[in-house]
């Protein structure tokens, strides 16, 4: 599984572990992902979603329809 929000498109950043000694190494800085089923009311069912936690705040608040409608008009 791909560890990308279905909504918003987070995914990982790239970045460094810098030790004490200042040595570099590469790491990853995971997007924090839940599975959910969400309730549309608009198709009367169930959809399962692999949300990021921050989007997942979002969708509560807003509303699944219009959330989707702000992220197509967005990109």
């Amino acid at each position: 599984m791909s560890k990308v929000c279905e909504l918003t498109g987070k995914k990982p950043l790239s970045g460094n572990h810098v030790s004490h000694a200042h040595n570099k190494t590469k790491r990853k800085q995971l997007p924090n992902l839940r599975v959910k089923r969400i309730w549309v009311e608009e198709q009367n069912k169930y959809v399962t979603l692999r949300i990021s936690t921050s989007a997942l705040r979002t969708l509560k608040k807003k509303g699944y329809a219009k959330m989707v409608a702000e992220l197509k008009n967005a990109g």
